[in-house]
């Protein structure tokens, strides 16, 4: 019988490796975690989701200042923005959640942390530092990283990406954004709100292209009136740089060129899997430039190795790892045979308005072939964002041919909070008719998603046919033959 220094090794200390040796050390498995930055938390701590929110808020409290008088209140004087102390704070944010993600906290689970560049030597074992370290379950958990630009020319500038992004030493005064997805949308608002010129250059013919047009053009339509310039369908030709300028020439559809300049150039064009320096092809473990290759248990080509988070290219969100890191838990530690079930799965951007989705939209709906029906609720119609000047956007409800939920977006103000509730009515189960029978408290933006069930329920309940049954069997009278006259004294 095989002997093993662990019972389970963990390369990557991000939301997924985290989540894995939390879980492996308090069931008593010995457990390694290693990490080759100085840090624990990954990506997402140090510079994707904590530091992108926070900032985030720095630039929405910047601007509702500037807007003070949409509000009713007198013009404010404000100077502008200091980036070193925005970025001081991004970093007092990161420090304050950094004690949760510290090596300290782990080794009181039971779990020994190393820090350094793991490689695998065999199936079993790990090269770190010059020791080995070997392991009944190895799990790769080693995330993604900015992908290189896909034009050449790009390559002779200098540019910035999310690594680089928090740490400026000064606001840029313009900026070039390079791509159009959730990261490249948020920094793009955020940075134009601070007072940066921002500029985006897409290839396709809209922002967020996994979104259905409808929902991302209500985000794009908010960018442009808060100055932020877009060129869709564009096809990068040349760039060069001279004197701390950056300079890009580039085309759109219709066949016009363009020429940019900016101080910055934020390079984001998706991501790429960290799967370089691990020795997966010494061990043949199947991989390709989208990632380690997984089944639904998330067992690589070598069974008793798995893989979570952003590595396996598939669903790159923090909370995506988090729940697989749970399914590696359950299968290498209970030996359980659980699966990943995407389903459900919840996603935001949080430019302003939010965009939020669960389960399918009409692009992938139609995608699969599946019909369906969709319902919508404007938040122009809803009195809390009538309040807060916040009427942009909309929710849709989607249904299939039997009239169940398949899907819900949402654009519009917290967005990826009113979710919440359809995440867990459509992951339960709840029938629309529950959803139109609570009671939500008045006045919230909550109310949007009662309503829009309510508005699927109303034509069944006010048919011809209710209202025949209803007057055969209780004798009621029929409407009022003129119900705008005034009644006689």
């Amino acid at each position: 019988m095989s002997t093993f220094d662990y019972d389970i090794g963990i390369i990557g200390g991000g939301a997924a490796g985290l989540t894995i040796t939390a879980g492996a050390a308090q069931l008593g498995a010995r457990t390694l975690l290693i990490e080759k930055e100085p840090l624990l938390g990954g990506d997402c701590l140090h510079y994707g989701c904590v530091p992108s929110k926070t900032l985030i808020k720095s630039a929405h409290v910047y601007h509702q200042i500037k807007e003070a008088e949409r509000y009713g209140l007198p013009t404010a004087a404000i100077g502008p923005v200091n980036f070193r102390s925005i970025a001081a704070r991004i970093q007092e944010v990161i420090s304050t959640i950094q004690v949760h993600d510290s090596v300290e906290r782990f080794c009181r689970l039971g779990a020994q942390v190393g820090f350094g560049q793991a490689e695998f030597v065999d199936e079993h074992t790990v090269l770190l530092d010059g020791s080995r370290r070997s392991a009944k379950y190895w799990v790769i958990a080693t995330g993604s990283e900015p992908a290189p630009p896909r034009v050449k020319c790009l390559t002779e500038i200098e540019m910035i990406t999310n690594r680089d992004i928090f740490s400026l030493d000064e606001l840029p005064g313009s900026m070039i954004v390079l791509g159009a997805g959730p990261i490249a949308m948020e920094m793009a608002q955020a940075f134009n709100r601070l007072g940066t010129q921002v500029s985006v250059i897409q290839r396709s013919a809209q922002i967020l292209s996994k979104e259905d047009r409808d929902m991302a053009d209500t985000v794009m339509a908010a960018m442009e009136e808060e100055g932020v310039r877009f060129f869709l369908g564009a096809t990068v030709l040349a760039a060069s740089q001279k004197g701390g300028r950056r300079r890009i020439e580039f085309s759109t559809g219709d066949g016009s060129r363009h020429q940019l300049e900016a101080d910055q150039v934020l390079l984001a064009q998706g991501r790429t899997p960290n799967t370089r320096d691990l020795g997966l092809e010494r061990i043949e473990l199947a991989h390709d430039l989208r990632g380690v290759t997984v089944d639904r248990r998330l067992r690589t080509s070598h069974r008793h190795i798995f893989a979570a988070g952003d590595i396996t290219g598939s669903y790159q969100f923090t909370h995506a790892a988090g729940y697989e890191g749970g399914i590696v838990v359950s299968n290498a530690i209970f030996r359980l045979p659980r699966k990943t079930n995407y389903t459900w799965l919840p996603w935001c951007t949080y430019t302003d308005p939010e965009l939020a989705s669960v389960g399918l939209n009409e692009r992938r709906a139609r995608a699969l072939g599946i019909d369906y029906t969709v319902w919508s609720e404007e938040f122009a119609a809803n009195d809390r964002a009538l309040a807060e000047g916040a009427t942009r956007g909309k929710l849709k409800l989607l249904l299939d041919e039997r009239e169940k939920p398949i899907g819900v977006q949402i654009a519009g103000p917290r967005a990826g909070d009113l979710l919440g509730e359809w995440i867990a009515i459509l992951g339960g189960g709840v029938k629309l008719s529950t959803l139109a029978g609570t009671v939500h408290p008045y006045p919230t933006l909550g109310e949007i998603n009662k309503r829009v069930a309510g508005s699927y329920l109303s034509p069944k309940i006010f048919s011809s046919r209710v209202k025949k049954g209803l007057k055969l069997f209780f004798q009621l009278k029929g409407p009022v033959e003129d119900p705008c006259s005034r009644l006689s004294p």
